[in-house]
C-alpha cells in the first residue's frame, strides 16, 4: 500500500545540551537562525535555514523529561526526522498498513502531529507534521517557517 500524499522532509531535529553551545556549528556550516522557542518550559528549540530549502533544529530540554532521557542515553545528536505532509490521516493508514507503529497524535491548532516509532528497521523517530492555515502567521518569520514560502497542499 503507499499513499499519493505530497511529503517531503521539513527538519532534521538535533538534541543537545545547550543551543547556545551548539549554535557555533550550524552557523560555521552556514546556517541562519530563523526563530527560537520554548515549549511550555519543557524545552526550547530553535530552527535554522541551510540554503533555500535545508532546514537543521537544535532542541535543549528545561526540565527533566523525554529529552533528558534522550541525552542520558544517546548524547547528543540526531532526535527526528520531521516529513511534512499535505493529509497526515493518510500517510498514517499507510504507515500503519506497512505495519509501522505511530504514536503520540496530537492535534493544535496550527498543526497536526504524529510519531512513526523509532522501532522500525531504520532506528529513526520520524514526526509526521501536518500544517494547518496559519501556522506561520505567529512566528516572526512568518512564511519563513515554510520550505519555499508555502506549506505543501493536498492535491
Amino acid at each position: 500500500m503507499t499513499h499519493d500524499t505530497p511529503i517531503r522532509v521539513d527538519h532534521v531535529g538535533i538534541a543537545v545540551e545547550s543551543i547556545a553551545d551548539a549554535e557555533p556549528v550550524l552557523t560555521a556550516l552556514g546556517c541562519e537562525r530563523l526563530t527560537e522557542e520554548s515549549v511550555e518550559g519543557r524545552f526550547r528549540w530553535a530552527y535554522y535555514e541551510l540554503g533555500n530549502a535545508s532546514r537543521l533544529e537544535l532542541i535543549e530540554p528545561e526540565v527533566d523529561g523525554f529529552l533528558t532521557d534522550f541525552l542520558d542515553e544517546h548524547g547528543p545528536g540526531l532526535h527526528h526526522v520531521t516529513l511534512e505532509v499535505a493529509d497526515i490521516e493518510r500517510v498514517i493508514e499507510t504507515c500503519e498498513a506497512a505495519g509501522l507503529r505511530v504514536v503520540d497524535r496530537t492535534r493544535f491548532d496550527e498543526w497536526t502531529e504524529a510519531f512513526v516509532s523509532p522501532r522500525n528497521a531504520t532506528g529513526t523517530l520520524f514526526q509526521l507534521m501536518e500544517y494547518h492555515e496559519g501556522y506561520a502567521n505567529e512566528r516572526p518569520v512568518g512564511d519563513g517557517m515554510y520550505i519555499g514560502g508555502r506549506r505543501l497542499d493536498r492535491e
